[in-house]
């Protein structure tokens, strides 16, 4: 079975329809039929690339890893690490629509598969660990000792927003929280 670049390959439109899905709709109340359908796959072609639903949840974390990593990546056009902070910051604001309706992608994929034992919960929480290891590389190139909590304070103010933003169905919140944390940002030595 081959995957044709003109169509994006078939495992590639299901980790993106899976992506999309879980975002919307949860992890538990995504069926693989529900993927199939979005990716415009034989549902039984779903198990030639992915045995279970876990190893297709898996696949999607793995693709959030790899977006984050680009995002990351981005934001080395800016030279100054504050910059940085404050760009991934103001990217945030800009989901405020988004995580007005359906929350942080990351956060709300934890919040759900934390509540399992089975060993994807901490496969999940790798996400918002590169959200924490990248900030506090940052604040350490700042020049901050305690550079670790400040990237969880950070990473704290981020996320908290985007659940409230989500809780009140108000984009307003995350742009109000980001304009904060780029505050205090500025306000660090």
């Amino acid at each position: 079975m081959t995957d044709s670049p003109a169509r994006g390959g078939k495992r590639a439109r299901l980790v993106a329809s899976a992506l999309d899905l879980l975002y919307r709709q949860g992890v538990a109340r995504t069926t693989l039929a529900d993927v199939a359908e979005a990716a415009d796959v034989p549902v039984g072609n779903v198990y030639y690339y992915f045995k279970t639903k876990d190893a297709l949840v898996e696949a999607v974390i793995d693709a959030h890893a790899d977006g984050l990593r680009a995002m990351f990546t981005s934001f080395e056009r800016h030279r100054d690490p504050r910059a940085r902070l404050k760009a991934f910051v103001r990217s945030r604001a800009q989901t405020g629509e988004y995580a007005a309706s359906f929350g942080c992608p990351h956060g709300s994929l934890c919040q759900e598969l934390n509540k399992r034992t089975d060993g994807i919960d901490r496969t999940c929480a790798t996400l918002l660990a590169l959200y924490v290891d990248w900030s506090a590389r940052q604040f350490r190139f700042m020049g901050a000792e305690d550079d670790r909590e400040l990237a969880v304070r950070l990473i704290a103010g981020v996320e908290g927003a985007a659940l409230l933003t989500n809780t009140f169905r108000d984009p307003d919140v995350m742009v109000r929280q980001a304009h904060q944390l780029e505050r205090w940002l500025d306000s660090l030595p």
